[in-house]
């Protein structure tokens, strides 16, 4: 008996890794988590070997006839060292963190069709499942704010519209780490004189139960406060903002400015500024639902785009790679429903 799995599909974050593999009929064979998804930092086949790892845990819950097929000989993985025997999957839908580019995309693609998992692989950008995750057809706008900011666009003929994403170099601003270094820096301004005054010099160091932001900045830069803690100065800044600080208000403002830019620049490259169009929200700043930061973005948008409808993303992302990967197999209407239904 062959494999009965039409998609593998894989949402690869910085932080974790979900696969999902997904019958023909659309029904959820088996799920795995493994770790975070880092090529920069650890290369790009360590990288690859997560995702692996995830996928040989999913084979692994699949039910015993699928399970059976999929399960190479002691030979088999000793020769190609793969958990599944070279094409025994269907179609390998990936949407990756730091996929970046579309060079990076092809890399990444070459990469996973190297260890033949499938049939055929195709790697998209994160943001790109969040956004097929929050509708029924592949027709929309998201900008996911995590992190950092990315904003993707997509239509049913095919036509996508992005930005590199890759920070200030790309034109970006904001994103968790964005906002808490723009927090840090008015905050150190506004204690040594350089800048206006801000409740956000006494809330920061407050924060981490220090008196000062001269204490702080000694804290972070030399390591008594790890930089992977900075991200927690982003809640502080919202909640700043929205007690009447009106420097912490002005960088949500900022925030929201630059949401409503992305989204904008999308809807407009795909003939769609003028039409009834999902506006998706997602990643953890933007989930927050922060009213100040939120609202706003719905007001601004209303006027740039007065027909899209804005909503916050509430499904997982790895919804999103398997109704990709369902687009590119062709499976009926009725197939990505039931898939859908599994995840509400």
């Amino acid at each position: 008996m062959g494999v009965n799995v039409s998609v593998v599909a894989v949402d690869a974050g910085n932080s974790k890794t979900d696969v999902a593999l997904i019958g023909t009929d659309g029904t959820v064979l088996a799920t795995a988590r493994g770790g975070g998804f880092q090529p920069p930092a650890v290369g790009m086949e360590a990288a690859v070997d997560v995702v692996a790892a995830a996928l040989e845990r999913a084979v692994a819950e699949l039910p015993a006839p699928e399970r059976a097929a999929a399960e190479p000989s002691a030979p088999e993985r000793a020769v190609a060292e793969l958990p599944v025997p070279p094409g025994s999957l269907g179609h390998v839908s990936a949407c990756l963190a730091n996929a970046d580019l579309p060079v990076e995309e092809a890399e990444l693609a070459e990469a996973l069709a190297a260890r033949g998992w499938g049939t055929s692989v195709e790697v998209r950008n994160d943001t790109f499942a969040i956004l097929r995750a929050g509708v029924d057809e592949p027709r929309g706008v998201a900008v996911v704010c995590g992190a950092g900011i990315n904003c993707v666009g997509m239509v049913p003929d095919g036509r996508t519209a992005r930005f590199p994403a890759i920070g200030r170099i790309s034109g970006d601003w904001g994103g968790g780490g964005g906002l808490a270094e723009e927090a840090l820096w008015f905050a150190a301004r506004a204690e040594d004189g350089r800048g206006e005054p801000t409740e956000l010099a006494r809330t920061l160091p407050g924060h981490f139960g220090l008196d000062s932001m001269y204490a702080l900045i000694e804290a972070l830069h030399r390591g008594a406060i790890p930089p992977v803690r900075r991200h927690e100065l982003t809640p502080v800044l919202f909640a700043t903002g929205a007690a009447g600080d009106a420097v912490a208000a002005a960088l949500v403002e900022r925030q929201a400015e630059e949401v409503v830019a992305m989204a904008s620049v999308a809807l407009t490259r795909l003939g769609l500024l003028e039409e009834e169009v999902p506006v998706l929200l997602g990643g953890s700043v933007l989930a927050a639902r922060h009213p100040r930061l939120n609202d706003r973005i719905a007001e601004l948008l209303a006027a740039r785009a007065p027909k899209a409808v804005v909503r916050v993303v509430s499904e997982p992302p790895v919804l999103g790679a398997a109704l990709l990967g369902l687009d590119r197999t062709g499976a009926a209407p009725e197939v990505h429903r039931r898939l859908r239904e599994q995840y509400a």
